[in-house]
This record gives C-alpha cells, sequence and structure tokens, in this order.
C-alpha cells in the first residue's frame, strides 16, 4: 500500500510509557505516511509516570519509526511538554534534521505558525504542579479500570463506554473557564501577527478561527488532540489543515515494517528505560 505524502504532520500527547499510550495505533499512523515535516508537540515520551517495569517493545518501535525518518532526511523538531518538561534543559539541541525545541515559528506556505505544546496557559501547572501530577497518576489509573471494563462489556455484547473521557472533558472545560487557554494563545498570536496558532496538552483536536478579545484580529487555532483516547493528528497538505482521526479499519491491510535501523542495535546503544530513570531523578 503506498504512503500517503503530508507536507506537515503534527502529534502530540502520545504519553509514551504508560497504560494509556495507544502506541501500537500511533505506529500504523506513521507508517502510513510520507511526511516532508514532523513535529512532535510534547509528551510524547511520558517521563512523569516513567517506570523501568513498563516499556513495552510498541513503544519502542514508535521511537525506531521517529528515528527513522530522521534518518531519511525528514525534518523532525521535537517540542517539550509538560510531562517531558526534563527534556527542556537540552532546549536548543540540533543534530541533523533533529531539533528538540521550547517552541517553534514555522514558515507554512506564505503564513506563520507558532507552535508549542500550551502548558504555559495551563494554571494549574503554573501553581500546583504537584496537584497536576497527581491528575496524572489518577487518570493512568482510570484508563486502565475503563479498559477492564470495555473488557467485560465486550463479552457480554455490550456497547464500550470511556470513564476518563468523560471525566477528563468535564475537568478541561473548568480548566479552560478559568484560565482562558485558547483565548490567551489567540490574543497572544493576534499581537504578534502570527497566523496559525498551534498546540496540545489539552488532549482535544480542533480547527476553527478565534477573535482577539479586543476584535483586532483574528487567528486559526489548531490543537492536534492525543494518542491516549482521541487518536489524532493535525495534518496540512496544499493549504488546508485537517484532522487525521484514527480509525481500525482503514488500517487492516497494515504497511510492511520497512525499517532499516538495526532494531536490537538500536536497542542496545538507546537504552531508553535507563535514559529515562535518570531524567526522572534529577526532578
Amino acid at each position: 500500500m503506498p504512503k500517503r505524502e503530508v507536507e506537515i504532520a503534527i502529534i502530540s500527547d502520545v504519553h509514551l510509557g504508560t497504560y494509556g499510550c495507544h502506541a501500537k495505533e500511533l505506529l500504523k499512523y506513521l507508517k502510513s505516511i510520507k511526511p516532508k515535516k514532523l513535529i512532535l508537540n510534547g509528551d510524547i515520551i511520558d517521563i512523569w509516570q516513567f517506570s523501568k517495569s513498563y516499556w513495552p517493545d510498541s513503544h519502542m518501535k514508535v521511537l525506531r519509526r521517529i528515528l527513522k525518518f530522521v534518518t531519511e532526511g525528514v525534518p523532525v523538531y521535537y517540542l517539550t511538554g509538560n510531562h517531558d518538561e526534563m527534556l527542556r534543559k537540552f532546549a536548543d539541541f540540533d543534530l541533523g534534521s533533529f531539533k528538540l525545541v521550547n517552541k517553534l515559528l514555522l514558515p507554512v506556505g506564505d503564513k506563520r505558525a507558532w507552535i508549542f505544546h500550551g502548558d504555559i496557559f495551563d494554571v494549574t501547572m503554573q501553581h500546583s504542579k504537584w496537584l497536576a501530577k497527581m491528575g496524572a497518576i489518577g487518570y493512568d489509573t482510570l484508563i486502565l479500570i475503563n479498559s477492564f471494563t470495555n473488557w467485560v462489556l465486550t463479552k457480554l455484547g455490550r456497547q464500550k463506554m470511556s470513564f476518563s473521557q468523560k471525566v477528563k472533558a468535564k475537568f478541561k472545560d473548568a480548566v479552560k473557564f478559568i484560565n482562558q487557554f485558547e483565548q490567551t494563545a489567540a490574543d497572544l498570536a493576534v499581537d504578534k501577527k502570527y497566523d496559525y496558532v498551534i498546540c496540545g496538552h489539552i488532549h482535544h483536536a480542533e480547527i476553527r478561527t478565534i477573535d482577539s478579545t479586543d476584535k483586532t484580529g483574528s487567528v486559526t487555532y489548531l490543537n492536534s488532540g492525543d494518542w491516549v483516547e482521541s487518536l489524532t493528528a493535525l495534518e496540512y497538505n496544499h493549504g488546508n489543515w485537517e484532522i487525521f482521526k484514527y480509525r481500525p479499519q482503514d488500517f487492516v491491510v497494515e504497511h510492511e515494517d520497512d525499517d532499516k535501523i538495526d532494531s536490537e542495535n538500536l536497542d542496545n546503544k538507546l537504552d531508553v528505560r535507563t535514559l529515562l530513570e535518570k531524567l526522572k531523578l534529577e526532578v
């Protein structure tokens, strides 16, 4: 099956290293595209909740696929988020086509995009980081409970449900209402005369035009969603942005695993468990 050519692909909030991460689905998506640019907009690796006892092969395969893009010369930008904030000390690291940054100003056609994770506008992150971390642990636990519940419901022939999505939707709506996350981002983008402002963080994929508070301008706000529940990405092609939504029926025929990277050798050189454990201990 031929790969889809995508000018820009943006993913965020993958949370590799957690039980809620849909790494297998993400891997299928990454194998299905041929991007000219790949942007990882924060919380790709969840260092907050990392445990050496849980790092499935499917999670490593996602990293291998991303590294494959790098070896092919595809510009890959890794933007730091709150769950991988430990990487911010290494910001502006540049190795060939791979760049680690905190934010990105990117020309998109004849327009300019301001891209960042979005946690800087989260009041909880700014003033009660411990509460945010507790919430992350609770969310991952709820994902596990929900998975077991859906397994039982499937056995009984009943429709699946999502506890975590309902709970988090209510919580995130409250957060957005309090700190005006999207409006603040839009106001700053209008003030800086950017055409697009692109975030992650709130796990809700969206594309919409937002007017500035003072009505002096507007900006296109985009959010790439997540790969925990929404399983979404942003794609740019021929002057248009679209939200990609993963659907199992679209991936019945899988792309061949054509990685040219020696997986075993890579795993030996890139000891992810040890590296992440060290970063976590430094917090």
